[in-house]
């Protein structure tokens, strides 16, 4: 893990930015790759590396020049949206990009065990991330330099899965024109990531657990085994114990690869890393390079308070939709939000809060403190229009009615606009 190289003037002129980004950069990118400098730097960058630059400006803004050479501007250096942007550009093009803690916990212990050979399993579910993370380990391993190969045991027809995991050989059965060594052989000296596992025909699953015991595989048509030497990462998106006990994956094989778990929770119980994905996806999906939209206060608000069944999967859809609508604006504003799926509000946990109110009696409600706050966001950026908040919150009007006159019982001020509920 290296550290983020920090000269003394971009030190100087964005402090607090930088000590931000440099805590979490330094668990997930490889440093050495990172140019990070101020806007007047003009000295020549170092080779292999990518720039970002920096300045403070009224407003934020990105802008890409080539694949190495990326320009920031931001207004305030403690927002979510100069962090969010800031990392988004730092990220190479195979590395993760996280900002909630959550997320970053998960991080640090991959790190940890990257260093071991030992077989992993990562649960979560479908879109999380699963194969970033197995990306993660692997180029944080001593197999770095080997290749990673991804196999989806849910993509492959069952009756050729074993002859494309193990191999076979030539006239091994109709079709075998040619001989193939399989994705076993084809991942020797590096990982080889089984994404869904839960898919596996059990019969199939008796000869992959064989084959990690003995650490060889037997081609389809061969008596010869094979020796490999490979590191196993398993991906499902099921409940592998459930499965287990209901006999559909078996309890050995499970074992076998069950040495480290890791879990990987849905997005919308990783709120914090919904700003720097955005950011990121736009940089990677924007039709001008040159001018890459940012992400209004409003539209992070929105993003946030989805429930994202999707997951990140969803979420880079959204924003490439929202590239396509705000396509030669500088913002994304709500009204380029638009969802995958029917929007629903991310339930968040409840606080109990008291206030004050009228003639000094004490109201005790549960209140939804992250949703109202964000809420609250889109009907200013609204203008107080409850209609309009509405359709850009994805909810309809009834229910953000219901929502405000919750506030109202619990104390919370709304607001004048609001409280008007302007058309």
């Amino acid at each position: 893990m290296s550290a983020l190289a920090i000269g003394d003037t971009i030190s100087r002129r964005h402090g607090p930015l930088i000590q931000r980004v440099a805590a979490i950069a330094g668990s997930l990118f490889d440093c050495d790759a990172i140019d990070l400098r101020d806007a007047s730097d003009e000295h020549p960058a170092r080779p292999r590396t990518r720039t970002v630059s920096l300045c403070r400006g009224n407003a934020p803004a990105i802008a890409r020049d080539g694949q190495s050479r990326i320009a920031l501007a931001y207004a305030d250096p403690v927002s979510e949206s100069a962090l969010a942007m800031t990392l988004a550009a730092m990220a190479g093009p195979d590395e993760p990009i996280a900002a909630d803690p959550e997320s970053l916990s998960v991080f640090a212990l991959a790190d940890r065990l990257a260093t071991s050979d030992i077989p992993v399993l990562i649960n979560g579910p479908t879109g999380t991330g699963k194969e970033v993370l197995s990306r993660f380990i692997h180029a944080r391993s001593t197999r770095r330099n080997g290749p990673f190969i991804a196999v989806n045991c849910a993509a492959m027809p069952e009756t050729m899965l074993e002859a494309m995991l193990f191999g076979h050989q030539k006239g091994a059965f109709t079709g075998a024109t040619q001989a193939s060594e399989g994705f076993m052989r084809a991942a020797d000296g590096g990982t080889l990531l089984l994404d869904e596992i839960a898919e596996m025909p059990l019969a199939l699953q008796v000869k992959l657990l064989r084959a990690l015991q003995e650490r060889e595989v037997v081609p389809i048509g061969s008596t010869r085994p094979i020796k490999v030497d490979v590191r196993i990462i398993a991906c499902a998106n099921r409940d592998l114990p459930l499965e287990v006990a209901e006999g559909r994956f078996r309890a050995d094989l499970f074992y076998r690869l069950n040495v480290f778990p890791l879990s990987l929770r849905p997005l919308r119980e990783r709120p914090d890393d919904i700003a720097p994905l955005a950011y990121a996806m736009a940089l990677r999906h924007a039709p001008d390079p040159t001018l890459v939209p940012c992400f209004s206060e409003a539209a992070l608000a929105m993003l946030k308070l989805h429930s994202w069944p999707g997951n990140v999967r969803e979420l880079e859809n959204v924003v490439r939709r929202a590239l396509l609508l705000a396509f030669g604006r500088s913002t994304i504003t709500p009204e380029h939000i638009a969802f995958d799926s029917p929007a629903r509000l991310v339930p968040v946990e409840a606080e109990v809060v008291e206030l004050e109110g009228p003639g000094g009696r004490r109201l005790s409600s549960i209140v939804q403190l992250s949703e109202a706050r964000a809420i609250m966001e889109t009907l200013e950026a609204c203008g107080g229009s409850r209609v309009r908040a509405a359709r850009e919150l994805g909810i309809s009007e009834r229910t953000l009615r219901y929502r405000l006159a919750s506030f109202r019982e619990a104390g919370i001020e709304i607001g004048r606009k609001a409280a008007g509920g302007g058309r």
